[in-house]
């Protein structure tokens, strides 16, 4: 079955339509079906080459995507950067130059600069998939969110989902407000005064301060970790005692939301921090695992489309 992807490379959720989404979407349910059958791989990539180039450590998002790549018959390069050319003062345009002089087919990128993959992608051959740069965006995250919604729910379209945490610094926040908003979602933000959301005021969420409001008759809730990485010298003052006292999402919060309301997490969780750990755990209310098995076929879907299905 043809699906009707028109990018040549995967950079964000912002400047992707519904019907691009929905394609990623359907394509990546099918994958999710085969990987739960006995025959996991294909050949659909044989001869392609993929590379991840992860500027930033990660053990869920490289390990799919090289997961999901193989499963499809690619071959899969993981630069170890601490042994790399960058270690000898290599500029990362020239690392990147270096690397599609090979001829490789495919490049997932994670940085922590925003815009890195953006950057990349008009000097490369090979097609750009962003992993994750800065505060700006993790398009994937947000698929592989929607499509576990979707699993359990049935749709996007008409439900509530609230995010709560550090989403003034997070790009997982930021890719979802996206794609949930265009699928027809109510979104919801909450967070503490010190992490502003002036910067989802143009995105068409809501914003609250206010945990049992923002959670109040929700579908779906996320929770985020404080993203201390990315945070400010003022912002690191704040106190993780309070901090979970006022937000931390256990089985009595979560009584605001709707009685079948799921709970996602996109990891690292600091349990008893943003979530309980008997909520994290509890197979009636959280998706959390199966959030990290919908990422390998959200990445075969993304991958298929860009290595297969455009020809490149």
């Amino acid at each position: 079955m043809p699906y009707n992807f028109s990018h040549r490379h995967l950079l964000d959720i912002e400047r992707l339509s519904r019907a691009d989404i929905e394609c990623i979407l359907a394509l990546a349910a099918r994958y999710a079906e085969q990987n739960r059958g006995p025959h996991k791989k294909s050949d659909r990539l044989h001869g392609k080459t993929v590379v991840n180039l992860f500027f930033e450590n990660s053990t869920r998002t490289r390990t799919s995507f090289e997961i999901a790549a193989k499963r499809l018959g690619a071959d899969v390069v993981n630069v170890p950067l601490e042994q790399s050319s960058v270690k000898k003062g290599e500029t990362l345009l020239d690392t990147v130059l270096t690397l599609d002089a090979m001829l490789i087919d495919g490049l997932v990128v994670r940085h922590n600069e925003d815009g890195i993959p953006q950057f990349i992608a008009p000097h490369v051959r090979a097609h750009v998939i962003n992993a994750g740069d800065g505060k700006h965006e993790h398009p994937t995250q947000a698929l592989l969110d929607a499509l576990t919604i979707m699993r359990h729910k049935g749709r996007i379209d008409g439900l509530t989902v609230a995010i709560c945490g550090d989403v003034a610094h997070s790009r997982v926040a930021r890719s979802n407000a996206h794609l949930l908003t265009k699928l027809g979602a109510r979104v919801r933000m909450i967070a503490p005064p010190v992490f502003g959301m002036s910067n989802y005021g143009n995105l068409g969420v809501e914003c609250t301060d206010n945990l049992a409001q923002g959670i109040a008759g929700a579908d779906a809730v996320m929770t985020l970790r404080i993203q201390y990485e990315r945070i400010g010298d003022d912002e690191h003052s704040i106190d993780t005692s309070d901090y979970a006292h006022a937000y931390r999402l256990d089985h009595n919060s979560l009584r605001a939301a709707r009685p079948d309301a799921i709970v996602l997490h996109p990891g690292p969780a600091n349990r008893g921090v943003e979530i309980s750990s008997e909520l994290a755990d509890d197979p009636a209310r959280s998706v959390i695992r199966e959030q990290v098995e919908m990422g390998v076929a959200v990445r075969m879907a993304v991958l298929d489309l860009l290595l297969h299905e455009s020809g490149g």
